[in-house]
């Protein structure tokens, strides 16, 4: 799903994870995943709503000010909220991806007008990155023609 580029992503939770599809080793893909990690923008009271009527569960931090109102009203503010801390820690993946698909600057500044210049431009940035974890070992950053010291031709000692 693409968004203005200045458009808030939290009213678009919804709308996206109304999208996901879960593969399993057999059968069709599931529509509904176990549990959703996302970072604290994330962390409204109709999101959470969301994922508790449909049975999913919510590992995204409370934000600051929320937990302050919620204690600021006492009995009546309700249980502060379940956070899986480890759970949380493995975003980290995903986060990384994104900032992976951001290091071309085209995506990250969003210079195509169109959204689908944009899609392709997203669509190919994707394509290189999965075709480069095909390869083997880490990625050598040397000019081409000059040999590394693990490459490099070593005379034997006479």
């Amino acid at each position: 799903m693409l968004t203005p580029g200045q458009a808030a992503d939290s009213p678009r939770f919804v709308a996206v994870l109304e999208k996901v599809k879960v593969r399993g080793p057999v059968g069709r893909p599931r529509t509904r995943p176990d549990a959703v990690a996302a970072d604290k923008a994330y962390s409204s009271r109709a999101n959470r709503a969301y994922l508790r009527r449909r049975g999913i569960k919510a590992v995204i931090p409370e934000k600051a000010d929320q937990a302050a109102n919620r204690k600021k009203r006492g009995r009546d503010g309700g249980r502060p909220v379940s956070h899986d801390a480890e759970q949380y820690k493995e975003r980290n993946t995903v986060e990384r991806c994104i900032n992976k698909i951001r290091a071309w600057r085209g995506l990250a500044t969003r210079y195509d007008k169109t959204p689908a210049s944009y899609m392709a431009g997203l669509q190919l940035r994707g394509s290189i990155i999965w075709i480069r974890s095909l390869t083997p070992g880490p990625r050598s950053r040397r000019p081409a023609g000059k040999p590394d010291a693990a490459t490099a031709h070593v005379r034997p000692a006479r």
